[in-house]
């Protein structure tokens, strides 16, 4: 029981690091206007599919747990 209070406040301190880095990174790299991604824009309607920023981000988030799980 120990353990939970310990992993919600990891858990916390790394959505914390990811917010500052998607905010401060937003502007170096753009994710969600990177080429690849869908935009249809008609009279009165606009849709938005980030498909190349979805599989980017799927690599880096598998990169990331493929190290961590090699320190365990």
């Amino acid at each position: 029981m120990s353990n939970m209070p310990k992993l919600l406040i990891t858990i916390g301190v790394i959505l914390i690091i990811i917010g500052i880095l998607w905010q401060v990174g937003g502007r170096i790299l753009p994710l969600g206007k990177l080429p690849g991604d869908i935009l249809i824009k008609k009279e009165n309607t606009t849709f938005y599919f980030p498909i190349v920023t979805s599989i980017v981000l799927s690599v880096v988030i598998s990169l990331i747990l493929l190290i961590i799980g090699r320190f365990r």
